[in-house]
């Protein structure tokens, strides 16, 4: 059940279409995908990580989207 209800942090990068590195960047730094801490694992949920895609979306390269109205 585990391994199909959320994805490791290779999976989730591949799914979003980012490197490991970047989403591990993002988890750092903030600003990424929620993600649960497991032990030494990092695991993100399908649901959370559309949702993350969902809120960054743009209409152009110069919208700065909601969180600078």
């Amino acid at each position: 059940m585990l391994s199909q209800a959320y994805f490791s942090t290779v999976q989730a990068a591949s799914y979003l279409g980012l490197s490991r590195r970047t989403l591990e960047g993002f988890r750092c730094r903030g600003g990424g995908p929620a993600f649960i801490k497991a032990g030494r694992r990092r695991l993100y949920r399908r649901e959370d990580l559309d949702a993350w895609a969902l809120a960054n979306r743009r209409a152009s390269t110069s919208d700065p989207g909601p969180q600078a109205a």
